[in-house]
């Protein structure tokens, strides 16, 4: 599915998080839609949220790269999952250009952009300063072997843009490419997991189409397709998966939107995916495997808890032997409640929320069991981002099958229940750098419909 042999891209990114990326980049994607070209948008890190924006405004699915979930070259071979006829990939950065993981530059956006071969578009935003601005750039543009070639301004008006350009161009040798004004009633809102989901900003598409005639008037659009760069062709390595006509349901809808877009092609790689609603289904598709993302269900609680039906069906799923892979969010709707509504009831705890995050960032597992994802020993990489906490009154219950440990620190801690076949836990994964993991979960599936 690559989009070609010379297909570009160039990644956006900022010196913190709060800068304005995703607002801008996702006018300038829109932008570049409106004038015809197909876009594939990619967000840095392991993020959920912010895709979803880049999302609405190329209007084609948004995939992730990371080092540390998919690895080299399992984040290379996310650009197969392309549609084959893209022009061009724009990539969001995470947090600020330079911030990696293990103390160290790893798996920053400067890291990402070097391994990849691209282009990186610096977005600025001036706080109470004028030229002070410039020096930061120069320090940033100056720093290592990076890719800055041109710099955009954010949230300034046309005059403070005129003076800030000529002295960035003058002292830091970069192409300024524009400048994005204030507009407040487009910036993107934040909840506790990030930015709000796009599905539910009022008037989103609207907006973003106005976002993009205030682009293609500020914003030199030409020239930043001019910097992209070739992105290297990655032949995905041949699937070790026998099983070729498989059945995956996977629960999407509002209460389960975290998805990576480079999972889904993988199970789709196998067999067909069907998608069910556990907010309004009253049913199961007939499948090997139930595959339950993260998102909001503490959010849809008492719609997820008022479909009886659906609860039914996956418990009487589970306890039939049926295949079950739950991340997150998908872990708290199989547990006996979330804040005090019935859920599936699989896992005997009670789900409660707390007013901060509960863990937050990658994490090493080590598998302390065998089961259907794979064997005693195995390890694998992900990520845990939430703000929820399982209660479980009898430990004995509900046993922990995975030692987690924070990466680049000395803290453990256990996580991850099975249930027969049905494993639930934080931890999200990508399979890109858990391909092991992923052909012992395909390999091993039964008929059980």
């Amino acid at each position: 599915m690559y989009g070609g042999n010379k297909m570009k891209g160039i990644l956006f990114a900022a010196p913190s998080s709060g800068s304005g990326k995703t607002t801008v980049t996702s006018g300038i994607i829109r932008a570049l839609h409106n004038k015809g070209y197909l876009i594939s948008p990619f967000k840095t890190g392991p993020d959920y949220i912010d895709k979803g924006f880049l999302e609405m405004a190329a209007k084609n699915m948004a995939g992730n790269l990371d080092l540390h979930l998919q690895g080299d070259l399992g984040m290379l071979e996310a650009f197969t999952y392309v549609k084959p006829d893209t022009d061009y990939c724009i990539i969001e950065g995470a947090m600020g250009y330079y911030d990696g993981i293990y103390n160290t530059f790893e798996n920053s956006s400067y890291d990402i952009s070097n391994k990849i071969g691209v282009n990186t578009i610096l977005i600025y935003t001036p706080k109470g300063e004028m030229f002070t601005a410039v020096t930061k750039i120069k320090g940033m543009v100056d720093f290592g072997h990076n890719n800055i070639t041109g710099v955009i301004l954010n949230k300034v008006t046309e005059a403070h843009y005129e003076m800030l350009r000529v002295q960035i161009e003058n002292h830091v040798g970069v192409k300024v490419l524009g400048y994005l004004p204030t507009i407040p009633e487009i910036e993107f809102k934040s909840r506790h997991l990030g930015l709000v989901q796009s599905d539910e900003m009022i008037k989103l598409d609207s907006n973003l189409d106005q976002l993009a005639k205030v682009v293609e008037r500020t914003i030199d659009l030409s020239t930043i397709l001019s910097m992209c760069k070739t992105i290297p062709k990655q032949t995905p390595k041949i699937s070790e998966v026998k099983k070729k006509d498989l059945i995956i349901g996977v629960a999407k809808d509002k209460a389960f939107s975290f998805f990576y877009k480079e999972n889904l092609e993988m199970l789709k790689s196998v067999g067909k995916v069907i998608y069910f609603s556990p907010l309004s289904d009253s049913s199961l598709p007939d499948c090997h495997l139930l595959y339950l993302g993260g998102g909001y269900p503490e959010l849809y609680k008492e719609a997820l808890s008022d479909n009886h039906e659906m609860l039914e069906a996956i418990r009487m799923y589970s306890e039939k032997g049926g295949y079950i892979f739950a991340e997150c969010g998908g872990y708290m709707y199989l547990n006996e409640a979330i804040e005090g509504y019935k859920m599936v009831g699989i896992f005997k705890g009670e789900i409660k929320m707390a007013s901060r995050l509960q863990r937050f960032g990658y994490i090493d597992i080590t598998l302390d069991k065998d089961c259907f994802i794979g064997n005693k020993g195995d390890r694998m990489c992900g990520h845990e981002f939430h703000k929820s906490h399982c209660y479980i009154e009898d430990e004995s219950e509900d046993e922990n099958i995975m030692t987690i440990k924070k990466t680049g620190r000395d803290v453990h801690w256990n996580c991850g229940y099975l249930y027969k076949n049905t494993y639930g836990g934080y931890p999200h994964f990508s399979f890109m750098g858990n391909k092991r993991m992923f052909n012992n979960m395909m390999n091993g599936l039964s008929v059980t419909y």
